[in-house]
């Protein structure tokens, strides 16, 4: 015989009987009182139950209030002992917390760790994606923060240079609300120096336990022209830290804007404006010096489930380790359910001696 436990696996009765124990069976010592009572009451009827003196004192309907006990008969009092035993042993058994099915649960090591680093300089104002860089780049992180599971994530704008906008967090809701303040205007000079922001990225993963698996994500249109960035990709691989790109923007590029009406663009030297595209081709070398994975953004929410994946991917425990744990499935609610419906009857006696 086949049965379906939770996530719909099938299990057949054998494995069932073999797989049942219970998580607390310290309360199973509690079904001892069941024999205690039904001691207390042998031993009550033989003391009490020829006293004829006590029975001749008074009438027959006065007696319970005199003796300040039922006087019903033996039958009567038996069947109300196995109601009360039968809920006691429901009750107990559900607190002792029976389990006979499970689900296994890969294992993922502690302290995973994600930096988004957000590229907020002038560039990612351009307009070539909808309605700009910056808007669009927010709305990628923001899937990326509604998709995550498990993963604790920090933030980081950088510019110029770079401002720590929340630490490692498992609160999302929270990194969501912060998204708002990035903003072109929290940096006074402008350039995108990508250096500054890696630098800050390792300072905080030094606070981290020493178990943790840490990985940055770059999130910029790859405006940058600092020296040596491949190479510190490589370092940071070497410590153990991936680096994973997400490129926003379009080949084609537009115009970079200026500040106000009397400059609504940057120019160049030679009085054009000046064209910021996409170097995607930066970015991927970046992405594959620093061991990761490389994605441009858009809209269908791909790119940051590979993102996620990846980051997952190095979660998860090494070979020689345990890959999966078990995840018992609670059924004391049944027993619980049970003993509750067998109590209803007493509750309406109850409610009917009240008049209700």
């Amino acid at each position: 015989m086949v049965f379906r436990v939770a996530g719909g696996r099938g299990v057949r009765m054998g494995e069932l009987l073999a797989n049942f124990h219970f998580s607390e069976p310290g309360w199973l010592w509690a079904l001892l009182l069941c024999v205690l009572v039904a001691a207390w009451l042998m031993l009550l009827r033989r003391l009490t139950g020829g006293n004829e003196r006590i029975q001749n004192y008074a009438d027959a309907h006065l007696l319970p209030h005199l003796l300040g006990r039922s006087m019903a008969s033996t039958h009567v009092h038996w069947q109300r002992y196995l109601r009360w035993t039968g809920l006691w042993t429901l009750l107990v058994l559900a607190m002792a917390g029976p389990r006979w099915s499970f689900t296994e649960v890969q294992l993922f090591r502690p302290g995973t760790n994600l930096l988004v680093l957000m590229d907020i300089s002038r560039s990612m104002l351009v307009t070539d994606v909808s309605p700009n860089r910056l808007v669009h780049a927010r709305r990628e992180v923001e899937d990326l923060l509604n998709q995550n599971r498990g993963i604790r994530v920090g933030l980081i704008g950088f510019a110029s240079v770079a401002q720590v906008v929340s630490p490692v967090t498992e609160d999302m809701q929270g990194i969501q609300r912060m998204l708002s303040v990035l903003d072109t205007r929290m940096v006074n000079l402008q350039g995108s120096r990508l250096l500054f922001a890696l630098q800050r990225a390792e300072e905080l993963f030094a606070g981290q336990p020493s178990e943790s698996v840490n990985s940055i994500l770059v999130v910029s249109d790859g405006d940058l022209e600092e020296p040596g960035l491949e190479q510190r990709m490589r370092d940071l691989a070497d410590k153990g830290i991936r680096v994973h790109v997400l490129g926003v923007g379009t080949p084609e590029g537009d115009a970079v804007p200026g500040e106000g009406r009397a400059r609504p663009w940057i120019m160049n030297r030679t009085g054009q404006p000046v064209i910021s595209a996409l170097n995607e081709p930066l970015l991927q070398a970046l992405a594959g010096a620093g061991n990761g994975t490389y994605q441009r953004a858009d809209y269908r929410g791909d790119d940051t489930d590979r993102i996620l994946a990846e980051v997952k991917a190095q979660a998860l425990p090494s070979a020689g380790r345990d890959e999966h744990t078990r995840v018992w499935d609670e059924s004391f609610y049944w027993l619980a359910g049970l003993a509750l419906l067998l109590s209803m009857p007493l509750f309406r006696r109850s409610l009917a001696g009240y008049g209700l």
